[in-house]
C-alpha cells in the first residue's frame, strides 16, 4: 500500500471518532463511554493501545497462573484476570492477572482501582515487551501497587521476574528470577511448578 493510500485510509469518513484522541488524549472513564471500542483496549499515558491476538504460549500461562494462584491465595483474596484497573487520570492499563481484596470487588463493575491490587501480573508478548518491561511497571510502582511479576518466553519456558516495591523509593526492586519453580511468602505462600505450564 502507497503512503498516499494510507493516508486516505486513515482519513477515511467510515473511521468512527474514537480513533482521534480528544485534546489532552482520553481519560480513564472514557473507556466505559467508547462504543464498539476493541475488547481488551489499554490506556496507557492518554492513548488507546489495541491488544494484539495472543499466542498459545500467552495464554498457557495465564490460564495456569490464574488457577495456581487461585489455589494458593488466602481467604479473602481474589485473582482477576483481563480486567482494567484505573491507575490516574490518563492511565487504565489491563494487566493478564492481577489480585485484590474481596472487598474491592463488585458484581457489575468494568474496572478496578490500582490502589486495590496486591500483586499484578504481566505475560510479555512480542508486541507488549517495551510496556510489559519498562512503562507498566513504572505506573504499577507509581501507583502503590506492593508486589509486580513479569513474565517471559525463554525458549518455551516460562521464567518469573518477581519484584516488590521499596516505600523509600516508590519503585520496584527484584527479589528473584524463577525458572522451573516459583517458591514465595509474599504476598502470601505459594509454590508453584512451573514446568506444569507445558502440560496445559
Amino acid at each position: 500500500m502507497t503512503a498516499e493510500a494510507v493516508i486516505q485510509e486513515m482519513t477515511h469518513p467510515s473511521l468512527p471518532d474514537w480513533v482521534f484522541p480528544p485534546p489532552g488524549g482520553f481519560v480513564a472513564e472514557d473507556l466505559d463511554h467508547i462504543p464498539d471500542l476493541p475488547a481488551h483496549t489499554e490506556l496507557i499515558d492518554g492513548s488507546l493501545v489495541f491488544v494484539s491476538p495472543q499466542a498459545s504460549f500467552h495464554m498457557r500461562v495465564v490460564s495456569f497462573l490464574e488457577n495456581e494462584i487461585r489455589r494458593a491465595a488466602p481467604q479473602g483474596l481474589l485473582v482477576r484476570r483481563e480486567m482494567s484497573v484505573i491507575l490516574s487520570k490518563h492511565q487504565r492499563p489491563e494487566p493478564d492477572l492481577f489480585v485484590i481484596p474481596a472487598s474491592a470487588d463488585r458484581p457489575r463493575q468494568t474496572f478496578y482501582r490500582g490502589q486495590d491490587l496486591i500483586l499484578a501480573i504481566e505475560v510479555v508478548s512480542p508486541e507488549s515487551t517495551v510496556r510489559d518491561r519498562s512503562r507498566k511497571p513504572t505506573l504499577y510502582a507509581e501507583a502503590g501497587i506492593p508486589h509486580f511479576w513479569r513474565v517471559e518466553d525463554h525458549s518455551d519456558k516460562a521464567v518469573v521476574y518477581v519484584y516488590e516495591l521499596d516505600p523509600a523509593t516508590g519503585s520496584y526492586t527484584a527479589t528473584g528470577i524463577h525458572h522451573d519453580r516459583l517458591k514465595l511468602t509474599t504476598p502470601f505462600d505459594l509454590d508453584i511448578d512451573l514446568t506444569g505450564i507445558d502440560r496445559i
